[in-house]
């Protein structure tokens, strides 16, 4: 049981960060990405992300233990939220020494 609830903790925190990346490439906005922060890179990155997503989620098997996978992929989303809400992926470009987009902060 501890390995599908491994697994769809891990695509609850894939999910979560795909989906930003792949909005904002879709809008065509830039987004810090450790791979380059244009809106295409972005776009592929977060598409590539929901197929790892989609996988991890076939792997749990979620039929055999539904509601401890369900609360993984809960709380896996929201380490990524928390993650996405106070700036991370823009921390951590500084940290590579990669440039950061403009940066919209609501007031």
């Amino acid at each position: 049981m501890w390995y599908t609830v491994l697994l769809s903790a891990l695509a609850g925190v894939m999910g979560a960060n795909a989906l930003p990346h792949f909005i904002k490439g879709l809008v065509g906005e830039e987004f810090p990405n450790v791979l380059g922060n244009s809106p295409l890179r972005n776009a592929l990155a977060g598409w590539l992300g929901l197929i790892l997503t989609g996988l991890l989620i076939y792997a749990a098997d979620l039929f055999a233990h539904p509601w401890p996978d369900v609360l993984g992929i809960c709380a896996g989303a929201l380490v990524m939220a928390v993650f996405h809400g106070r700036g991370g992926a823009y921390r951590l470009n500084e940290v590579l020494g990669l440039p950061n987009p403009p940066r919209q902060v609501a007031a």
